[in-house]
């Protein structure tokens, strides 16, 4: 059996993220590493079910990418487009061209890898500047958009192990 992997945490820093953002980049790289593992073997048939009426696995990958891309565009000011509400609004639905779950996490990749980029090229002392998110103008920081990013991946990462254990145990049976 092959040795386990410390975490992301403990490889050390990720280079070129500035020290104050490091939390941010190795919970993102964390979730990642987690979601490729856990998603390997989940047949392309389950990405869609709701096991007791519980999110899909389909919508919890799909909505960890938006989250991403949603609060990374509010941390550079910025208020979000038709496009990112057209998407916020359908991460539930399986899309109208089916994907796999390859596909999914592999766009979660790309937008994880696009996220860890932009704290390469965040300015430390910008992190405390006010941002405001939603349509209600709520008040944050670029630090805290990027912090409850970097958190509401793992929480939704949580909620896909469950949901995807009890799929595959149900699917056994």
């Amino acid at each position: 059996m092959a040795e386990k992997r410390a975490e992301v945490w403990l490889r050390g820093p990720v280079e070129g993220v500035p020290d104050q953002l490091q939390p941010v980049a190795h919970a993102l790289l964390q979730a990642l590493e987690e979601v490729r593992e856990l998603m390997a073997d989940v047949p392309d048939s389950l990405l869609w079910s709701r096991p007791g009426g519980v999110a899909s696995a389909g919508f919890h990958l799909r909505h960890m990418a938006g989250v991403i891309d949603r609060l990374f565009t509010y941390a550079r000011g910025e208020q979000l487009d038709e496009h990112q509400l057209r998407a916020l609004r359908s991460e539930s639905q399986p899309p109208e061209v089916p994907v796999t779950a390859a596909e999914l996490v592999d766009a979660l990749q790309l937008q994880i890898e696009g996220a860890v980029e932009v704290l390469r090229h965040t300015d430390e002392a910008t992190l405390s500047q006010p941002r405001a998110v939603g349509r209600k103008a709520l008040p944050s920081t670029v630090r805290g958009l990027f912090f409850h990013a970097a958190e509401h991946v793992q929480r939704h990462l949580g909620q896909l192990l469950v949901t995807v254990r009890v799929q595959t145990a149900t699917s056994r049976e």
